[in-house]
């Protein structure tokens, strides 16, 4: 392609997105997200969205399957944890923290100074992760100690992950955007908090094209000042 070609190729892309970007979202709104950070993240921002724009209906489809976005079904999906190696776009917007969590009553029941004494504690698995049992933990730099725990309960759905944790079943790994006000309110205790586990990124995928639309781009800048906002907060009580 000539350079003057080129050039008013690009000039006339930037009007384009310039023109999209100004436009109000229209039509309708097809979001994926998992089941635990879509109800306790996604869903506030699609209400205020909404609210904000009228003439744009959403469509929000909650799961932990991975969609395929290529399919054409989906405008944006968010993913939570690590991504595989994909052709789609992808964004990373925040970042969540992974925690070693018990109900408040169950805490009362057991000491651990040092992660291997976990291992022998009930313990409540969540099988919509690849690894439910086998987890990493580390202290500083040099600390590292890999610990398996022994399932008594496996559910295949975060929050019910949380809700059997919550009613005295054992421990189990938590993301802190799902647990962040149980642990507040000292309903959860967060066990061994000088030690972490391995930290996971918030993703938007989009499937491959030349512009997002309105209706797009406006709702994952929302989303992104919703994650800022969100920030760390406090972690609650500690063990």
């Amino acid at each position: 392609m000539p350079a003057a070609c080129k050039f008013l190729q690009q000039a006339e892309d930037a009007f384009d997105e310039l023109a999209q970007a100004a436009a109000e979202p229209t039509g309708t709104l097809r979001i994926a997200a998992p089941n635990d950070y879509g109800t306790s993240a996604v869903v506030p921002v699609v209400a205020a969205f909404s609210a904000r724009y009228p003439a744009c209906r959403v469509e929000l489809t909650l799961g932990d399957e991975t969609i395929d976005l290529a399919s054409g079904g989906m405008d944006v999906a968010i993913r939570v944890g690590w991504l595989a190696d994909s052709s789609l776009q992808a964004r990373r917007i925040g970042t969540f923290k992974q925690f070693m969590v018990c109900g408040a009553e169950f805490a009362g029941r057991f000491t651990a100074g040092e992660p291997q004494d976990l291992a022998g504690l009930p313990f409540v698995a969540n099988m919509a992760l690849r690894e439910p049992l086998l987890w990493q933990f580390s202290r500083g730099d040099a600390e590292h100690e890999a610990v398996r725990m022994q399932a008594t309960i496996a559910i295949d759905a975060t929050p019910a992950v949380l809700a059997a944790v919550r009613a005295g079943a054992g421990l189990s790994v938590l993301p802190d955007f799902l647990v962040r006000e149980e642990l507040a309110a000292g309903r959860l205790v967060h066990i061994l908090p000088e030690w972490r586990l391995p930290s996971g990124g918030i993703y938007t995928v989009y499937p491959a094209a030349r512009f997002r639309p309105p209706k797009v781009t406006r709702f994952v800048e929302m989303l992104i000042a919703a994650e800022q906002r969100m920030g760390k907060g406090g972690e609650g009580r500690a063990l």
